[in-house]
């Protein structure tokens, strides 16, 4: 039986991505990104970035010619126009307006080209009972679509909505994209993590650097 191939030295992250979580994935033999809520990242090389969604929605944009891309991941649609903090580990980007700008922004920066950009979103499940009539999960589901539209975008695929957290795997020198719907598991933790994370949306300003999780 041959040999697994070890892992290789990381390729350094970008500037200012310095704080993601990055780890070897022994299923795909390449280096993997985990994004949290509020968190973004791009890379240039080939290496996966992988999120875990409830009621959150994640962009996964590319440029399809030179296989520079990255992955959001927004709890909320907007902030309402407030002040926008354009870093990379900023509070601004727990806001889908600033998450899809930041994103977009260091693809172009790093040698992509705004014509070639390809989306795929995920996420937006109504995972916590009795919210139907404030329904985040359709809320950033609306405004992520209207974005695309506003800013002619193209949307190549989309798996959003239903009750279901997913995990995703977006693999940007590709644009491949795996998604496994999350149904036997207990959601408890996504849950509690949703409510929490939205308890410190309102208590912290939009400005700042806080740790996630």
């Amino acid at each position: 039986m041959a040999a697994r191939p070890a892992p290789v030295a990381p390729a350094t992250s970008l500037r200012g991505f310095e704080h993601i979580n990055r780890y070897w994935d022994k299923v795909h033999h390449l280096y993997a990104a985990k994004i949290l809520p509020g968190q973004f990242y791009v890379t240039l090389h080939d290496e996966a970035i992988v999120t875990v969604l409830g009621s959150c929605v994640a962009a996964c944009i590319r440029d399809r010619v030179f296989g520079i891309g990255g992955m959001n991941h927004f709890m909320l649609p907007d902030d309402g126009g407030g002040e926008r903090l354009l870093q990379p580990g900023s509070l601004a980007t727990r806001y889908g307006n600033h998450a899809m700008e930041q994103l977009i922004n260091e693809i172009l920066k790093n040698g992509g080209r705004r014509e070639n950009l390809e989306v795929k979103i995920f996420g937006g499940g109504q995972i916590i009972r009795n919210m139907r009539t404030l329904d985040i999960g359709r809320r950033n589901i609306d405004f992520v679509h209207e974005y695309i539209r506003t800013e002619g975008l193209t949307l190549v695929a989309e798996d959003t909505g239903d009750i279901h957290p997913r995990k995703v795997m977006y693999f940007p020198a590709t644009g491949r994209a795996r998604v496994k719907r999350l149904r036997h598991m207990h959601n408890d933790t996504i849950v509690r993590r949703e409510l929490d994370y939205r308890e410190e949306l309102v208590q912290q300003p939009v400005t700042g650097d806080v740790e996630l999780f």
